[in-house]
């Protein structure tokens, strides 16, 4: 944990603050609690002036959410911030205030902190700090401010002629993680070297207005954001002498991958880079992470407070280091060999065979009513194992279905190619088979590669939200042969 931050894989949240989707919900500081207790490092806080612009709310601008107090919570981050992990939590703000407003800022984010803040003053750092060196401290990462124009639009995050998730399509354990696979749509006429994050939108020139940038405001500022002007090629730039964050929509990303998929990685070596949900998943749906990680980014933005597969994956890949929110990226993502930059397009040969037995599984009968999945029958239990990785790994398999029986044995086993079992994490899942409705959901997990050990092991199950059962775990054998 001694290299600097931008080396790591961060656990990373996005709209914190939302109970539920992002059109209705509540703002609480709940979610926040619950995300911090479960490890998540970046908290993301959305800033604007309450109806007497004379404090700040915290809440999903232009929707009908309901606000919360920025004090409020500030306050529950400073309680709830190392009860899992002693090491930094960063908070992204999304400035929408007045200079006056972010003075008020300045004011209670120094007395909430105190000593816990890290401020390194009101210049880019030269490299990040590492973990270690901000065990127990707090970071501000924003842009640096300019002043509120009222007047000035806004748009919402994303673009509305972006597809998005048909809830009639999610099943009842989720859609299937699409796969992280660089196209782009023939009749797409956006260009994908156009960056978009609703952070930026403030970043326009205001011509000749005077700006008013509160200075103990800007001192607070750990981690700087925003983007040069000049589009993509000029926001990549690696600058020797300073260190900042970028942030990009999954869309932006995934289009900027196709032309500039080995400066996105060039860049992440020094600097961070933020991924963020388009704005159409208006019910807190989420990405396949693996695009974001497999071009080094360390803060894949996630909604925390709903679930589904992709966020499985999420909470899958950061059990690893002891679950405290940091994981070491893979070397071939840092500085290779003469300089040379990993191609995340590029077609690798398989390093390693990953082979899996699914002997059997158990303890449905002791955490489900025993009328949970057939009202008259014992269930009918089948497997669905695979990897989730980079598109030439990603594959999932599944076992024969094994009739009326509480304690399935299945005595099945498979075989996954690696071409980068760095980023690989095992997905692991089991539903009940019904004729006449859908699947009945019957646990998952996802278990990363670099955790895993030769051998046979009772593997936990956890439910849809993550929560682990008392009694399900599927007895497998995991063996990994070099090519």
């Amino acid at each position: 944990m001694t290299a600097p931050l931008s080396h790591y894989f961060i656990y990373t949240g996005h709209n914190s603050y939302l109970t539920g989707n992002q059109l209705s919900s509540d703002c609480s500081d709940v979610p926040i609690i619950k995300a911090l207790q479960r490890g998540v490092r970046v908290i993301e806080l959305d800033m604007w002036p309450n109806s007497a612009k004379d404090d700040i709310d915290i809440l999903h601008g232009r929707t009908l959410t309901t606000p919360v107090t920025l004090i409020k919570c500030l306050r529950s981050i400073k309680e709830y911030a190392f009860t899992a992990s002693p090491y930094p939590v960063v908070i992204t703000l999304e400035d929408h205030l007045t200079p006056d407003l972010q003075a008020k800022v300045a004011e209670m984010v120094t007395e909430t902190f105190g000593d816990m803040l890290f401020t390194p003053g009101p210049e880019c750092l030269k490299e990040f700090p590492s973990p270690d060196s901000l065990q127990k401290r707090v970071l501000i990462s924003t842009k640096p401010p300019k002043e509120y124009l009222e007047s000035k639009s806004i748009k919402e995050k994303g673009s509305v002629s972006q597809k998005g998730n048909d809830p009639a399509e999610e099943e009842a354990w989720g859609k299937e993680v699409p796969d992280p696979k660089l196209k782009i749509e023939a009749d797409d006429k956006t260009d994908p070297n156009v960056e978009e994050d609703s952070e930026d939108e403030e970043d326009q020139d205001d011509g000749d207005r005077k700006q008013t940038t509160e200075p103990k405001y800007k001192s607070l500022i750990a981690i700087h954001a925003g983007k040069p002007k000049g589009g993509l090629e000029e926001a990549l730039k690696v600058d020797p002498n300073k260190v900042r964050r970028l942030s990009l929509s999954e869309p932006a990303l995934e289009k900027a991958a196709i032309t500039h998929g080995t400066d996105i990685v060039r860049f992440t070596q020094r600097n961070i880079l933020r991924v963020y949900p388009k704005g159409t998943r208006f019910n807190s749906s989420n990405y396949n992470p693996h695009i974001g990680w497999m071009h080094g980014a360390q803060m894949v933005a996630f909604n925390m407070q709903g679930y589904g597969r992709s966020l499985w994956l999420m909470h899958g890949m950061f059990t690893s280091n002891g679950g405290c929110g940091y994981v070491k990226k893979p070397d071939f993502l840092l500085n290779g060999k003469a300089n040379e930059v990993f191609d995340p397009t590029a077609s690798l040969p398989v390093k390693k065979i990953l082979k899996v037995k699914v002997y059997m599984g158990e303890g449905w009968y002791l955490d489900f009513q025993h009328t949970h999945f057939d009202a008259y029958s014992p269930p009918d239990f089948y497997a669905r194992v695979g990897i989730a990785g980079v598109p030439a790994d990603t594959l999932m398999k599944k076992t024969k279905t094994v009739e009326d029986n509480w304690a399935p044995v299945w005595d099945e086993e498979f075989e996954f190619p690696l071409t980068v079992p760095e980023l690989a994490l095992l997905r692991v899942e089991v539903h009940e088979y019904d004729m006449s409705e859908k699947d009945d959901f019957g646990g998952q997990t996802c278990l990363p590669l670099s955790e895993l050990r030769p051998g046979i092991r009772a593997v936990p199950l956890y439910s849809r939200k993550g929560e682990k059962y008392k009694c399900v775990k599927v007895l497998m054998r995991f063996e990994f042969v070099t090519v």
